[in-house]
């Protein structure tokens, strides 16, 4: 292996002539999309049981607050075990913790396919949220190894497209599977969902550990002068930076700061996930194709909003306005689809500027948090903000099961949605440090 040149004689010599523009690009396209299809897979594999439900609960005959509690239960799993996972990546390197987290998650997830009894729902899920935990807070950690802050938004907010792109792709996938395979070999759709989905997250998990490369110094597809750019700007970038335990990164007030934000925004994303096709179902749609595709538009909507927002986040170098006016945008649009119910179209009008709206402004929550957390801190921290947050995926589909179950709506629950979603607004217009807002 050649050894890097120092970082001086980049300054110097003839790395001035690299183009950092095309330097990045090239690294952009060999990691994000790769990586962008595996969260793909794993959002699919941790949200489709939002489209399962549609007829898993009457064969299986649970009430929604059952299934609601058990399409939460997957964040306690996950809670418990993000920031373990995330020390241990930041131990072992990105290639053997993101294959591992990818091939026992794709293996519980197709294991859905037997459940039988609310118990058995609780137990798999809450394995699945083990299984998965540590991979997105790991994403994050991976791309500050590789981008400095001034690039990392509209990497992250690219990498977080996934999550819209899983709605459009996996909606109508899901009601295709479910409608075609009902019956086959005896089995339901919801439980041929499980398996189809389930297994290319395997498939992923073994090519991870061929494609990812742990460090900048692994990456020989680059030249050394390239290699040394690489490093030399990320170590400008963390110069700053003075937390460097995974202590630190715990009990940094801004670490818990944006924790906070990020369960209220994350609130209205479980909401969605989990609820949007009965939601669609509510506005008359029949047929599972039918609901799928329409399911999809407010996520494709959002997968051409959130990317321009974030590229706008970097350009102008200003974090806090580009994550309170989506946040707001999402809340006035879920809002809206109330009283809109009686109005299918613009119903659907309204759910995906709410989408739009919280998706857009989640990715850079994480430019908050990188902007001064490195080292073992950054592990911790990120993987503690992922954690924290996504306990709303607990509480979000569970309150609204329980408020389906006691007024057989889901009106109040969407009111509560765009509430957190204001509440995080209010927190990153008049919290949050000018320090750290700034890109």
């Amino acid at each position: 292996m050649s050894a890097l040149p120092p970082a001086a004689a980049i300054a110097d010599g003839a790395a001035g002539a690299i183009d950092e523009d095309a330097l990045y690009a090239r690294v952009t396209w060999r990691f994000v999309p790769f990586l962008f299809v595996c969260y793909v897979a794993a959002y699919l594999d941790r949200v489709n049981v939002g489209f399962a439900k549609l007829t898993m609960a009457v064969d299986l005959q649970f009430s929604d607050t059952v299934y609601g509690l058990g399409a939460g239960i997957f964040f306690i799993g996950y809670f418990l075990f993000e920031v373990p996972s995330n020390l241990l990546l930041h131990r072992i390197g990105a290639r053997r913790a993101l294959a591992r987290i990818m091939v026992t998650w794709g293996l519980l997830s197709s294991a859905m396919m037997f459940v039988t009894t609310p118990t058995s729902f609780y137990v798999l899920r809450f394995l699945l949220g083990v299984a998965e935990a540590g991979f997105f807070p790991g994403v994050v950690l991976y791309l500050t190894w590789w981008y400095p802050a001034a690039r990392r938004g509209r990497v992250t907010a690219l990498f977080v497209t996934a999550v819209a792109i899983s709605g459009v792709i996996g909606n109508p996938l899901s009601g295709w599977i479910m409608q075609r395979f009902d019956g086959v070999h005896a089995w339901h759709g919801w439980q041929w969902l499980f398996l189809l989905e389930g297994l290319p997250a395997v498939a992923l998990g073994v090519c991870t550990w061929f494609w990812l490369d742990d460090r900048i110094s692994d990456a020989h597809w680059l030249s050394a002068e390239e290699r040394a750019r690489l490093a030399a700007n990320i170590a400008a970038d963390n110069a700053h930076k003075t937390q460097h335990s995974a202590l630190a990164g715990m009990r940094d007030p801004r670490v818990w700061l944006i924790a906070m934000i990020y369960f209220c925004l994350v609130s209205g994303l479980y909401g969605i996930n989990f609820w949007l096709p009965t939601i669609i179902r509510g506005l008359g749609v029949d047929g599972m194709v039918a609901i799928g595709f329409v399911s999809a538009i407010p996520w494709t909507a959002a997968a051409l909003v959130m990317t321009a927002v974030g590229h706008s986040a970097d350009r102008r170098g200003e974090r806090r306005y580009h994550i309170a006016v989506p946040a707001l945008v999402g809340a006035a649009g879920l809002a809206a689809s109330v009283p809109l119910a009686g109005h299918p179209v613009l119903a659907v009008i309204a759910l995906s500027v709410g989408t739009c709206g919280l998706l857009s402004a989640i990715p850079l929550c994480w430019s908050l948090a990188t902007a001064f957390l490195t080292g073992a801190a950054a592990a911790s921290g990120i993987a503690f903000i992922n954690s924290f947050g996504n306990l709303s995926g607990f509480a979000s589909p569970y309150l609204i099961g329980w408020i389906r179950d006691t007024t057989a709506s889901t009106d109040l629950g969407v009111y509560a949605l765009a509430l957190m979603l204001s509440i995080g607004a209010a927190l990153v217009l008049f919290r949050v440090p000018a320090s750290i807002a700034r890109g």
